[in-house]
């Protein structure tokens, strides 16, 4: 379970990573070469994909972080977890709940996220 709440908590920093390099390394360590990401508001896949939502969710909410929001679920293959967005040591401003699916190398393959808490008109 740790490597998987680890691998979480590194999926996270590349959310976080606002250095263009930095972050496509990241994502290319964390991600296969097809993987999936799908939320409510885009549906993406391979690594550009990624780290274009993930430059573009940036830019929406500059400043702001992403953190664990609790424990990391996890079985087999398979994590669920809890994420915040928010100021640093703020209450969070949106809430949501990814899954990821593992592929055999231990990188992530599919994300299906959901929005939990969405403030009025984002």
């Amino acid at each position: 379970m740790s490597d998987i709440t680890e691998l979480v908590q590194r999926y996270l920093t590349a959310w976080n990573t606002t250095d263009a390099g930095a972050r496509a390394a990241l994502v290319a360590e964390l991600f296969t070469e097809e993987a999936e990401y799908t939320d409510p508001l885009v549906s993406v896949r391979g690594h550009a994909g990624l780290d274009a939502t993930i430059a573009a969710v940036q830019a929406q909410f500059a400043g702001l972080e992403f953190r664990l929001g609790g424990a990391v679920d996890a079985n087999h293959h398979i994590a669920r977890f809890t994420w915040h967005l928010g100021a640093p040591g703020a209450e969070p401003l949106v809430i949501g709940f990814d899954v990821a699916a593992l592929a055999a190398d231990g990188r992530i393959e599919r994300v299906y996220g959901f929005l939990d808490q969405v403030p009025a008109g984002l």
